[in-house]
């Protein structure tokens, strides 16, 4: 029998962690990869049996994955966030892909909740992701933020679903929005990007278009207009600290 290994990278992750752990039963081994969690987080992990390692340093997203990817040994890895839960279609899915399998990677729907609501539209539903991958196969690319899987093979997709509790409320919204516009604007400024006040107001504006309207998200009701306006404060954020980030380096 092939053997799958998890590969989760934590900080403060105590929120939904147990149930995730309790999800994944039925893989082999699971590694946590830790930058210095103060909360339950590796209480939680040693409890369940997960293999806990920590790092010192944040290098960020991608770099952090490829470290616990790189702690496994097994024949496949399972890449996985610890605030997502493995429903019991999707673990038959995988266990039947690794047992007969078509590809080398294979890829998964996620399901996202945000402040209490299951969002189905607003450009979070369907949410495709490759997240299962034969070890040596693949590698996520060593972005800050919003890093991506890489690989050659063909996908194939797997049935069933990977809930996400992407925010449990409006805290956990307005923090992240903070984090990730000045992990994206640090990105963006890396590359040689340049942008402007106006170059800002145009970002923000047409992500809630383009969430709000395009993708439909009126039809996920209240939260869908408060996750519209949500992503377009993150552009628009984004945008700004990179124009002062351009005028101070």
């Amino acid at each position: 029998m092939p053997t799958i290994g998890v590969a989760i990278i934590t900080k403060n992750a105590q929120a939904h962690l147990a149930a995730c752990l309790q999800s994944l039963t039925w893989c082999d081994r699971v590694v946590i990869l830790d930058s210095g969690s103060t909360d339950l987080t590796l209480e939680i992990a040693q409890a369940h049996g997960a293999h806990i390692h920590q790092s010192n340093d944040w290098p960020g997203f991608g770099i952090q994955k490829n470290r616990a990817i790189a702690l496994l040994d097994t024949d496949w890895i399972f890449a996985l966030d610890a605030d997502e839960i493995v429903d019991a279609t999707l673990v038959l899915s995988i266990q039947n892909a690794i047992e007969n399998p078509e590809t080398d990677i294979y890829q998964l729907n996620r399901l996202s909740n945000y402040c209490g609501r299951w969002m189905k539209h607003t450009g979070w539903h369907p949410d495709y992701l490759p997240r299962l991958f034969k070890k040596g196969s693949a590698h996520y690319s060593e972005d800050l933020v919003h890093e991506r899987l890489i690989f050659t093979s063909k996908v194939s997709n797997l049935d069933g679903l990977l809930l996400h509790y992407s925010f449990d409320d409006l805290e956990s919204v307005l923090d992240k929005i903070n984090r990730y516009s000045s992990a994206g604007a640090q990105q963006r400024l890396t590359k040689g990007a340049n942008s402007s006040l106006s170059s800002a107001i145009f970002k923000g504006v047409w992500t809630f278009i383009r969430s709000y309207i395009i993708k439909c998200g009126f039809l996920d009701g209240r939260e869908g207009f408060i996750l519209s306006v949500s992503n377009a404060e993150g552009a628009y954020y984004r945008q700004l600290k990179l124009m002062y980030l351009k005028e101070n380096a």
